[in-house]
């Protein structure tokens, strides 16, 4: 990546931590989860309107974290306000995989979340990264304990479909 996109994208996650979009909690929820990241301390919550056809009609977050893990959140509503169910998971599944390298992302379509490619250089912070989309999966699912992000907890890596 050049410097120039390297300077782009950081300013992009700066900007959303300092203004998150999307920020506090839907007013009728038909959904919401509770996340936490224990190695930092992070935590979040996410709260959905969800449509009787799967689609996201609205999706706030609120909760405490440092910077990546606001701009995560901030970002992920943004991204996927009003994307059904396919789409949702086609996106968590490609950011994932852009966090983590594994496997093969068009960068094109993830759009302004392509910022968040260079994350994969330090691991610690993918948790960070991923710490809103664990919670929003777990919202979906109706999961009643915490999203975590780490695995041995048990439920940051569920494969259930969401109703």
């Amino acid at each position: 990546m050049d410097n120039d996109l390297a300077d782009l994208y950081q300013e992009l996650i700066l900007d959303h931590n300092r203004r998150p979009r999307n920020f506090g909690e839907v007013a009728s929820p038909t959904h919401a989860a509770n996340g936490v990241n224990p190695l930092c301390g992070d935590t979040c919550k996410v709260t959905l309107q969800v449509r009787d056809d799967g689609a996201l009609e609205k999706i706030c977050f609120c909760g405490e974290g440092c910077a990546i893990s606001r701009a995560s959140a901030s970002l992920m509503t943004d991204a996927l306000a009003g994307k059904g169910r396919a789409d949702v998971e086609r996106l968590f599944t490609d950011f994932i995989a852009l966090l983590t390298g594994e496997g093969d992302v068009d960068h094109e379509k993830m759009g302004k979340l392509a910022a968040f490619g260079g994350v994969r250089e330090y691991p610690m912070r993918v948790k960070c990264a991923t710490l809103a989309w664990h919670t929003l999966q777990a919202a979906l699912k109706r999961q009643q304990a915490p999203a975590c992000t780490e695995e041995d907890e048990g439920t940051a890596r569920r494969e259930a479909p969401y109703v």
